[in-house]
């Protein structure tokens, strides 16, 4: 067990992960039927912290109702970042009820109690910080960080050189010597961020250790990344999926469908004659798979339906959504619109987010994005990314 609380930050919204944080921020999208925070949570316990800080801001009352005081018997102590002005804003806005040494971690992404543990055992008193890394062939889309018989020489956010670097993983041990010099740090496009903090130290000549770890660490930056940590966390046995069901007892699956693991199958779900689920899905709470539905490599938020005959590949939905009888998302690849960026060829069948209706036979071409609230006719074809409340006609 650490004496250090652990500072989790955990105020974002994940703007590229539209349309699914529209109504949710991006701690409390699911991964294999657990909110992302959830996980962080767990691993947190599993590393020994017992007291979690949680800095929270946009759409908190997500997180906190979900939460409440206290998860697992950790109390939890919530603090709210008013406007969302970069991860060293964030932090900053929970220094004053720390003391002393403390743990900082993301709380949108997933890391394993490796890597915790690997920057708790790593840190010493006469460091000012100490940073989780991981050898990874590629860290364009993250931080990079150098060093050099353990120590931290330089940090670049989303370095484009041909150095190599380690990757940033998001987990640290931060002193008050931290603090301050994240609250130093000048800002950047009006935000001030953690890691400028850190390059301060490592420029001012202050030990900074760099703790490497081979432990688990998968992001969502992208609908599809949703899949992709899915499908990790049953390959390396963070979720379990060599069973039928979450809780046989509190799931109906009849008994001439066929299960194929590895899968996660939520309390409530009713899964009907003659479909096929799996592999690699995670049905939440309350999901319907109708007669002879098929739902391969997918990930089904709560509440939703899954009608009779639909084929539903490498799709991703929010809550409430219904999928028509006889409807098709037939996977990928296909090129997916985020922002004012085009994807090629990325393995996404469909991205349905909240309240999503189809009345059935719509089929979906790979890579479409269908905004909250959206109707779509029986018969219609969807394509690219609809907005929010679009009602496609046949």
């Amino acid at each position: 067990m650490s004496d250090y609380p652990a500072i989790v930050l955990a105020a974002g919204e994940g703007t590229r992960l539209r349309p699914l944080t529209r109504n949710r921020p991006k701690p409390m999208l699911p991964v294999a039927t657990k909110p992302i925070l959830e996980h962080v949570f767990d691993q947190l316990l599993d590393a020994g912290i017992t007291e979690f800080v949680v800095v929270v801001g946009y759409r908190h009352e997500r997180i906190q109702s979900y939460f409440g005081p206290r998860y697992r018997n950790a109390p939890i102590t919530y603090v709210t970042q008013e406007k969302q002005l970069g991860t060293g804003h964030a932090l900053l806005a929970a220094e004053s009820v720390v003391e002393g040494t403390a743990l900082v971690i993301n709380g949108d992404q997933v890391v394993d109690s490796r890597i915790i543990r690997d920057v708790l055992t790593t840190h010493e008193s006469g460091a000012a910080a100490t940073i989780a890394l991981l050898q990874r062939s590629n860290v364009d889309e993250y931080g990079g960080v150098r060093i050099e018989d353990g120590q931290v020489t330089r940090i670049v956010e989303n370095p484009r050189d041909d150095e190599i670097y380690h990757l940033n993983a998001g987990v640290y041990a931060f002193e008050e010597l931290a603090f301050d010099a994240v609250r130093d740090a000048e800002p950047r496009a009006g935000e001030h961020l953690l890691v400028d903090g850190l390059s301060e130290l490592v420029d001012a000549g202050h030990d900074v250790n760099g703790a490497v770890s081979e432990g688990i660490w998968v992001d969502a930056t992208y609908p599809w990344d949703l899949l992709d940590i899915s499908f990790e966390l049953f390959d390396t046995g963070v979720v379990e999926g060599d069973r039928p069901t979450d809780g046989l007892d509190a799931a109906t699956v009849h008994g001439s469908a066929v299960v194929r693991e590895p899968v996660v199958v939520s309390r409530d779900c009713t899964i009907e004659p003659g479909a096929v689920v799996g592999p690699y899905v995670c049905l939440d709470e309350n999901v319907t798979v109708g007669s002879n539905a098929v739902v391969k490599r997918s990930v089904i938020d709560a509440d939703s339906r899954i009608k009779d005959n639909a084929t539903v590949i490498e799709c991703v939905t929010g809550t409430g959504v219904t999928i028509g009888a006889g409807s098709t998302i037939p996977g990928g690849p296909g090129d997916v619109h985020v922002k004012d960026r085009v994807f090629e060829n990325e393995k996404l069948g469909a991205l349905l987010a909240d309240r999503v209706r189809d009345g059935g036979g719509v089929t979906y071409v790979p890579g479409a994005i269908v905004g909250a609230g959206s109707e779509l006719q029986a018969g219609t074809t969807v394509r690219g990314t609809l907005a929010a409340k679009t009602e496609v006609r046949s």
